[in-house]
């Protein structure tokens, strides 16, 4: 069986690559990532879309344009969606705190607008798609998602984005606090490259 081309993911958060890096390693699949910093940077990209899908779609089809031919590229677009908001953040996960905002900014907001809801009240789960273009340009969606409750204070250091105030169906602490393996089984984005797995193993001759 041979290794599988080189992919490139769309996507200038470092964190995002090493977290795939660690899926692919610890299923012993061929497959080495590489960030877009690689390709000169991430091109600007509208996040307009509405949808988890389009965002991903647009950022793939942007970063293809620079990436090898013999490549593939990835786009992830994830966040978080809590009951209580209607699904919001959803899409604009990122964003959540304005256009100039950062994950403490994204996450001390989400703590602030749940002040009051009570336990009954903090439903949310994690939304991820993986879209892979390959060297043909075609496209393969893969989703994942991870159910819990928000808890009231950020809690823990680990993860990243929304992780500290997230606790995971059957847990009662936040992906901050869990240990990273425990999220790396759990988590949306974990999910999303179980389905991936399985296709990218058929790609292998």
């Amino acid at each position: 069986m041979t290794a599988l081309p080189p992919l490139y993911l769309a996507s200038g958060n470092l964190h995002k690559v090493r977290e795939l890096q660690a899926l692919a390693d610890a299923d012993g699949l061929p497959l080495e990532f590489r960030s877009a910093r690689e390709l000169g940077g991430m091109p600007t990209v509208a996040e307009d879309t509405g949808t988890f899908v389009g965002n991903a779609r647009k950022k793939a089809q942007a970063l293809r344009a620079l990436a090898p031919p013999a490549a593939w590229v990835m786009a992830d677009d994830s966040g978080i969606c809590v009951d209580a908001l209607q699904g919001a953040p959803g899409v604009e996960s990122a964003y959540f705190a304005g256009p100039a905002g950062d994950d403490l900014a994204n996450l001390q907001k989400l703590v602030e607008v749940m002040k009051g809801q009570p336990e009954g009240k903090r439903g949310a789960h994690y939304v991820c798609v993986l879209l892979v273009l390959d060297q043909q340009g075609r496209e393969h969606v893969f989703e994942g998602f991870c159910h819990g409750t928000l808890d009231h204070a950020a809690q823990g250091t680990g993860g990243f984005g929304y992780d500290p105030l997230f606790i995971p169906q059957g847990f009662d602490a936040t992906f901050g606090r869990l240990p990273a393996a425990t999220k790396q089984t759990l988590s949306h984005r974990a999910a999303a490259w179980r389905a991936f797995r399985q296709w990218a193993e058929t790609q292998r001759s």
